[in-house]
């Protein structure tokens, strides 16, 4: 659900996600605060953690019985509801739903809530495949049930080896090109 920059979409550990643009303009105007003071709170004092005020880490909310913990989860999955509930209408419906990275990997009562509150696209959740995780640790697995006209799959991530196979398929352009790019000053730019 990113855009142009992390701060779109949904909250993430400490990001935003999607903000009114009038918000800033606020903050602005009314408290005196310049761009330059805005970002690090828009990137590294938001998301999971602004609205809990205790962490940035779903275990740790899940985990809580604060209230403001149990608010910072609910925001979560609202905003992804929404950003489901968006793209569902954009494509006309859904095939499938894939879970990845941290949360989406390893919260399966956040998979349960969302998938839950799917059940208008078609997703029928699997509890047992939900809860359990794969037969085979570090694999794909299907955690909607056979009937569920919207398969459900929790993908494991792995970044790494991705830029990896990314640079290697690039390596045989740079090769090609010789080394004498890599000589060649850079030309400075200014903002």
């Amino acid at each position: 659900t990113m855009g142009f920059t992390a701060l779109d979409g949904r909250p993430m550990g400490t990001g935003f996600g999607n903000i009114e643009p009038s918000v800033l303009l606020w903050l602005m105007d009314r408290r005196g605060v310049d761009a330059r003071q805005i970002e690090p709170r828009l990137y590294k004092h938001a998301g999971l953690l602004g609205v809990s005020g205790l962490s940035s880490d779903m275990r740790t909310l899940l985990a809580s019985d604060h209230a403001a913990a149990r608010e910072a989860i609910d925001l979560y999955v609202y905003r992804i509801q929404r950003e489901l509930g968006s793209l569902a209408a954009a494509l006309g419906g859904l095939d499938s739903l894939v879970f990845t990275a941290g949360i989406g990997e390893h919260a399966s009562a956040i998979r349960a809530r969302i998938c839950h509150d799917a059940a208008w696209l078609g997703v029928t959740l699997d509890e047992a495949a939900n809860t359990h995780g794969p037969a085979e640790p570090g694999q794909p697995h299907r955690i909607s049930r056979p009937d569920s006209r919207v398969s459900v799959w929790v993908i494991p991530t792995n970044e790494e080896l991705m830029i990896a196979r990314h640079t290697r398929l690039r390596v045989p352009d740079f090769r090609q090109q010789g080394s004498e790019h890599l000589s060649q000053p850079v030309a400075a730019t200014s903002a």
